[in-house]
């Protein structure tokens, strides 16, 4: 798959993301070529494909972004994902036959105890190295973070007491320049078993960018021949991907794939939905049954989520980011 981004091409999206002329115009400049390697589970694929085209769109201001997806081939998918990867993604190969001047890399659903025993570990970490100095900058997302400081520096990830999900209020910690300008609280959505945690990676000499109170860290870099950015979050996540990952662990509750019932996300749901939703969880907790989910009540979000509106801003400095060298190569010809 691969699409010409330009502010004049336009894709429907569910992403929350601001008008594009809430965001502060860059001028135009060369050309960048930006690869997804999309690992999400095959209920988020096409979404995540949707979510992270709309937020390139809306960072990209007037500069033109060709955008390539790839999915690791050894990662699980259904006959339907598989059919969709095969006829509309990329091969992998091609990957190293084209210059990039970034990359993103999503996680996968963990299938193994452990990372490095997941099936698709091989690949993901030969990634990981060819990256390093075959583009500007890379960006690692959730699992794919937490496998790619494993495999750098041998940093463990640590499981958490309860999973941390919903919608959480981050800080910037330095001035960086991917930091310029970003919308104050940050409020990014995370959704995860497990974390790094901040005292690991300064030992390692890892920079955290950002922090929740909450949360723990957010997003955090190193520098190689590229640039490595990492994110424990999901800032590319739309407005209703924290319902829906809740819906499906209450579906999986319900006929008993999952033992315990699922917390509520964070700062997700206005107050009515809340309580709504705890007196349901006490009928499922005392009548468990699929059909029970038929009585789920209408889920309405709070008001000021926003996620958007900040990941667009943290791409946006990305992309300026990687143009710079590009821009330097086209006034020099």
């Amino acid at each position: 798959m691969t699409i010409l981004i330009d502010r004049d091409h336009g894709m429907s999206s569910p992403a929350l993301v601001p008008a594009e002329g809430d965001l502060a115009r860059d001028h135009a400049g060369a050309e960048l070529t930006i690869g997804l390697i999309n690992n999400m589970p095959d209920p988020a694929l096409k979404a995540t494909e949707r979510q992270f085209m709309k937020l390139l769109q809306a960072a990209a201001g007037p500069r033109r972004i060709r955008f390539h997806c790839f999915s690791l081939p050894s990662v699980k998918r259904s006959p339907e994902a598989k059919w969709h990867v095969e006829s509309e993604y990329s091969d992998l190969a091609d990957l190293k036959r084209q210059r990039f001047d970034g990359l993103i890399v999503t996680g996968a659903e963990p299938v193994a105890p452990e990372l490095d025993q997941e099936p698709y570990w091989r690949d993901l970490t030969d990634l990981v190295d060819w990256a390093r100095t075959n583009t500007r900058s890379t960006i690692w997302s959730c699992l794919a973070a937490h496998a790619a400081v494993l495999h750098l520096d041998g940093i463990a990830r640590r499981r958490l007491p309860a999973k941390c999900h919903g919608i959480f209020d981050c800080e910037a910690v330095t001035g960086d320049p991917l930091t310029h300008a970003l919308p104050a609280p940050l409020k990014v959505s995370h959704s995860r078993l497990n974390e790094i945690v901040e005292s690991d990676l300064e030992q390692a000499g890892y920079q955290v960018l950002t922090r929740s109170a909450l949360a723990g860290v957010d997003v955090f870099v190193r520098q190689y021949a590229s640039r490595f950015v990492f994110f424990q979050g999901h800032p590319e996540y739309d407005a209703l991907s924290l319902q829906r990952e809740y819906l499906r662990d209450v579906g999986r509750y319900l006929v008993r794939e999952r033992d315990n019932y699922p917390h509520l996300p964070v700062s997700y749901f206005d107050a009515a939905t809340e309580e709504k939703l705890v007196r349901f969880e006490k009928q499922a907790r005392h009548q468990r049954h699929p059909a029970l989910s038929n009585e789920l009540p209408a889920l309405n979000l709070r008001a000021d989520i926003a996620a958007g509106s900040a990941a667009a801003a943290l791409f946006r400095n990305w992309l300026q980011y990687l143009g710079a060298d590009a821009d330097a190569s086209v006034l020099a010809r």
